[in-house]
């Protein structure tokens, strides 16, 4: 079994960071325990380092998961100590290596710091990495360049790749290229896997930050989302408007003197029209627009960032020619595109039976969320959002789809969700977009609406009115089969999302109650809490379907159900209505159930600790370690999950609808774009079994 994954880079800029990126996405959905190593690095300032220990729980900070500095290798090898560099190395991996399940090791950038070709030192720096995987014990995934490269040439850097690692003593399960141009073939005829990922513009091109700080510029204008934007071109404004215009592109940053008012306002109304969406716009030779120019563009709202550099345009363009673009924690939509791209070229289950890294038991918050966006994908659904307008959905709207996790269509009026997506720098790709008022289906959601409703007295007239309605649209498109599931709520109330769920989807038939349940992201495993946010007091008719219910939920996201039916009383120790309709409620389910394990009434205490249940219910098969908690009504189960959360830093993923016929999820109103991605995520897969 391969606890060590060596990622080695051949030659400069290949891009391995963003193999070594997804490789430890992958690896995060298998094991409890990662750690990531690099044997050279910067002490403070290596963004892929500083990326990958932020993002991911690894198991060492920044300051333990490298071996030594650029400068201290230098000046190790001058002085003719490279075994001793090499024993630094290993020494301080083995740290790493002995707290962990499985660790990634991104393989060194020694020649490409030393050496602006790479030049002679390649085969050196082959020789180093391979040295040092076969010192950690570990397998190397080569990554090879595919930048200006034919068919041919790929094929033989890559059999090259293969065959040099192996000569030199290293196990090598796959091989990666990177870059590739579109028309060039994957390499062929090699004994292992060769995967290829494409060029991709998002991932090569720095963002309008990256190039401020290169620059030394001064923002004038422009916040945070400004500032994220990738910079895909760079345009010289020197010529008069029409010309201008002409040579601006999409993702284009323009450069031109503060004095320009003509070529900055035309190219500001360009934007805001829709006519191009460009990066941003630099201000040279320390000219400030005049401040009436300054307002008028403010006016625009255009949401681009406006720096201000004391150089010319020529000096400016020929800096910012030079920079590279880097993965790093500044780059979040960076990181989306690039795990996208990795997701989308590697055959992630193949190269997981090829490295063997054993399945953990233990179930992390992050293995538990990185799971769901790997199912999700696995079985590509296509879903609604009604609010294609708020901010959280349409930054949720691109990193779903540059992950690949379903395909999605947003209602709203085109045109203002457009408008907003390019306030924000949101690139929508190609997300669906529809509005209610005039979409083609309204006439035949208006007369489905009517004929659900007839017996409520709901005429003709009325139901076309309700289904200008985004959330009576989205679930009219489910129930109809334009989408598969539905998610809303972000600005909707959770009676303004489920309300046309209950009218128009309704229940399954065995079920008397839809429900709810969230899952419980705890340090070390995940627990399902239902009902906590539908049902204020089920009888316990309605309690049994919740149990069933939540115990078909946990098992479709890979949780074994044994449910425990909460109470203030465990077993025959107290008595009342409330501890009856618990019992009555658990008998329920065993008659309905037999297979499904669970215990009733019971304490919180005594299904989840297993020393209370060893003195209370000692024989029980669920006492002690129950995954699903059934609460008696919605007062006691709001208040423990939230109670959960905050007192055990626990991550509530939820609310997750149970017992339709279709999925329609809840958001709640203060949902972070990461809460919606996974809610996604789970309606994705609701959809899918």
């Amino acid at each position: 079994m391969a606890r060590s994954v060596y990622v080695a880079g051949l030659g400069p800029g290949v891009g391995k960071g963003t193999v070594a990126l997804g490789l430890v996405e992958l690896l995060s959905r298998q094991v409890a325990r990662i750690g990531v190593f690099r044997p050279l690095a910067g002490a403070t300032d290596d963004p892929l380092l500083t990326l990958l220990t932020t993002r991911y729980p690894v198991m060492a900070g920044y300051a333990e998961s490298y071996g030594v500095t650029a400068a201290e290798a230098s000046a190790l090898v001058a002085d003719g100590r490279r075994e001793e560099l090499i024993s630094r190395i290993v020494e301080r991996y083995r740290e790493v290596e002995r707290r962990c399940a499985a660790v990634v090791v991104v393989g060194s950038d020694f020649a490409d710091s030393q050496h602006e070709d790479g030049g002679e030192e390649m085969p050196r720096e082959l020789a180093f990495n391979a040295r040092l995987a076969t010192e950690f014990g570990s397998v190397v995934l080569p990554v090879v360049s595919g930048e200006g490269r034919t068919s041919a040439t790929l094929n033989s850097a890559a059999r090259s790749a293969y065959h040099s690692i192996v000569d030199l003593g290293a196990t090598v399960p796959a091989v990666i290229a990177n870059r590739v141009p579109d028309g060039v073939d994957v390499p062929a005829g090699l004994p292992v896997p060769v995967w290829a990922l494409p060029e991709v513009a998002a991932l090569a091109a720095p963002t309008v930050a990256e190039v401020a700080a290169a620059l030394d510029a001064e923002v004038l204008a422009g916040g945070e989302a400004a500032l994220d934007r990738d910079v895909l071109d760079y345009v010289v404004g020197a010529a008069h408007v029409p010309a201008l215009l002409d040579h601006l592109t999409d993702g284009a940053l323009l450069i031109t003197p503060g004095d320009r008012a003509d070529l900055l306002v035309a190219a500001s109304a360009a934007h805001a029209a829709g006519n191009v969406t460009l990066a941003g716009l630099v201000l040279t030779l320390g000219e400030l627009p005049d401040p009436r120019v300054v307002r008028v563009i403010e006016r625009l709202n255009t949401g681009l960032a406006m720096l201000v550099v004391r150089s010319d345009s020529y000096h400016t363009i020929s800096a910012a020619g030079r920079i590279a673009a880097r993965l790093s924690p500044a780059t979040p939509r960076k990181v989306d595109a690039a795990l996208g791209v990795f997701e989308k070229h590697v055959d992630t289950a193949e190269l997981s039976r090829a490295l063997e890294v054993a399945r953990s038991s233990r179930v992390t918050p992050l293995m538990f969320e990185n799971d769901l966006i790997d199912r999700a994908r696995t079985d590509r659904r296509h879903l609604v959002l009604p609010e294609g307008t708020d901010e959280r959905i349409l930054r949720a709207t691109e990193t779903l789809l540059r992950r690949g996790v379903a395909d999605l269509t947003l209602l709203g009026d085109p045109a203002e969700i457009n408008r907003r997506a390019r306030e924000l720098g949101v690139d929508l790709g190609a997300a669906r977009l529809v509005h209610p008022e005039t979409s083609s289906w309204r006439d035949t959601f208006a007369e489905r609406y009517a004929d659900l409703r007839r017996h409520r007295g709901v005429t003709l007239d009325l139901a076309y009115d309700v289904v200008r309605d985004v959330n009576y649209f989205g679930t009219l498109m489910v129930s109809s089969g334009l989408a598969d599931g539905m998610v809303s709520g972000a600005t909707h109330t959770t009676a303004a999302t489920i309300r046309p769920a209950f009218e128009i989807i309704k229940t399954v038939p065995e079920v008397s109650v839809a429900s709810s349940v969230f899952f419980m992201l705890l340090a070390d495993r995940v627990l399902v809490y239902g009902d906590c946010a539908v049902n204020p007091d089920p009888d316990a008719a309605q309690l049994a379907d919740i149990a069933i219910s939540s115990a078909h939920t946990a098992a479709a996201f890979g949780i074994e159900p044994r449910i425990a039916m909460l109470s203030y009383s465990t077993g025959s120790s107290g008595a009342g209505a409330d501890v009856e309709k618990v019992a009555a409620a658990t008998a329920l389910v065993r008659e309905r159930r037999p297979d499904l394990p669970v215990e009733g009434p019971i304490q919180y205490d005594a299904a989840i600790d297993p020393a209370v249940a060893a003195t209370k219910l000692p024989e029980s098969t669920v006492a002690g370690k129950a995954t699903v908690f059934v609460f008696p009504d919605l007062n006691t189960g709001n208040n423990t999950y939230k109670a959960v959360q905050r007192s055990a830093n626990a991550v509530a993923v939820g609310p997750v609808m149970q017992g339709l016929r279709r999925p329609v999820n809840d958001l709640s109103r203060g949902a972070t774009v990461k809460d919606i991605v996974n809610t996604v995520a789970i309606t994705a897969i609701q959809a899918a079994v």
